[in-house]
């Protein structure tokens, strides 16, 4: 991480930003947003830990990028004591990170910039400043436009949410207030590209065409089974998956394909998540050529955690997490070459089979996100049944 020279905001507001340096700076940018959703009933509190996690030097991120990052706190460096609207001095209300992720520079052949990891309290004057510091800083990297939210890298958390702001989100999925939008257009910015979270009621049947289409991918010669979640099974289907989902969604905007060193990491994180009976496989000759990848809603659960697995915090997890009544679908995946096959729509077929049998908890699925231009991927999710509920937003601003 870099320093950089603190960025002082108007005199009239008495805040300031930081360029965060140092471990206590560090502690007062991952507090930021336990006071940004303070009485916000919808926030699901992400784990500190893995949050802290992207900003250590050990983040194969370090191998190909570059950032830094801001926190806005309460008063100057003239105070001691006393803030603005009554809180404390020193008191954070803001932070934002820049970064220049030179393996996305090189796939889009232009100088682009990432800011990601917002909060912000209800004031413009605090939004303002600290997306100012971050576009400085891009500028003094070279960087001629500036794209966000994306923290890092669109695998990790991305988009504002603009839409739907009525529920609490599903697992890993973004969430924030509904003035976040409203701040970065009157800074100027303007909108790159939406998606949407469909959401699906299991109570409703799917069409006949996707059973059938599932009897089809069969006589072809497809097979299916449940993802391996232990041992060495687990180690090589997840290897299998990273190099199908490198291939598959290598041309996704704003993405470039992860390590497979990174992919694993996640995976292991999620390994006693899974509930194979929503992730299933097609294969063909012993080749995985497609997956359908639905994960239990664990937001559920990790709302009690509030951000903190500890023992007392693991107890509530276990305990919350029979409340799960609800999943979330993160992809549905097959090779070109085997659509023909209806692979897809039988994928979709076993995923949401899976969810309803006997002793499942599951009555809601949201398959999120998906872009606003990926037509053909939207008009298989309508066609299954499911229909826009929460719509995303990424947005970009020319230095």
């Amino acid at each position: 991480m870099n320093s950089s020279t603190n960025l002082q905001p108007p005199q009239s507001v008495n805040f300031q930003i930081i360029s965060v340096t140092t471990a206590s700076e560090q502690e007062l940018f991952l507090e930021v947003p336990t006071i940004v959703y303070a009485s916000d009933s919808h926030w699901v509190p992400p784990l500190q830990s893995d949050v802290a996690k992207k900003f250590a030097l050990t983040n194969p991120f370090f191998e190909y990028g570059k950032l830094q990052q801001f926190v806005a706190v309460t008063g100057n460096q003239s105070q001691s004591r006393g803030g603005r609207g009554g809180m404390q001095s020193n008191a954070p209300i803001g932070r934002i990170v820049a970064a220049v992720n030179h393996r996305l520079i090189e796939k889009e052949g232009q100088k682009v910039g990432l800011f990601g990891f917002f909060e912000c309290i209800d004031d413009f004057s605090v939004a303002q400043a600290l997306l100012q510091a971050a576009c400085q800083w891009l500028q003094e990297e070279g960087m001629a436009i500036a794209r966000g939210p994306i923290d890092l890298s669109t695998h990790n958390n991305c988009l504002f949410l603009v839409d739907g702001f009525n529920s609490p989100p599903m697992v890993m999925m973004p969430y924030n207030p509904p003035y976040y939008p409203q701040f970065l257009e009157q800074d100027g910015w303007s909108k790159a590209k939406d998606a949407y979270a469909y959401d699906f009621r299991l109570d409703q049947p799917l069409p006949h065409e996707f059973e059938k289409a599932y009897r089809i991918a069969c006589k072809s010669g497809v097979t299916f089974r449940p993802l391996r979640t232990k041992g060495d099974g687990f180690q090589q289907d997840c290897i299998s998956l990273y190099h199908l989902f490198t291939r598959a969604f290598s041309n996704n905007w704003s993405s470039t394909p992860r390590t497979q060193e990174e992919f694993l990491e996640e995976a292991k994180s999620l390994q006693s998540l899974v509930d194979p009976d929503v992730f299933p496989i097609a294969e063909y000759n012993g080749e995985m050529i497609g997956f359908f990848m639905g994960l239990p809603d664990y937001n559920i659960p990790l709302k009690h955690v509030k951000g903190k697995l500890d023992l007392w915090g693991i107890l509530k997890f276990l305990w919350f997490r029979r409340q799960i009544d609800q999943g979330r679908v993160l992809a549905i995946c097959a090779l070109p070459e085997y659509r023909r096959k209806m692979v897809p729509l039988a994928l979709i077929y076993l995923g949401m089979m899976g969810g309803i049998q006997k002793g499942k908890p599951y009555k809601r699925a949201e398959l999120s996100w998906v872009y606003e231009d990926n037509f053909p991927s939207r008009k298989l999710i309508e066609a299954s049944g499911g229909k826009i509920h929460k719509t995303y937003r990424i947005y970009e601003k020319r230095l």
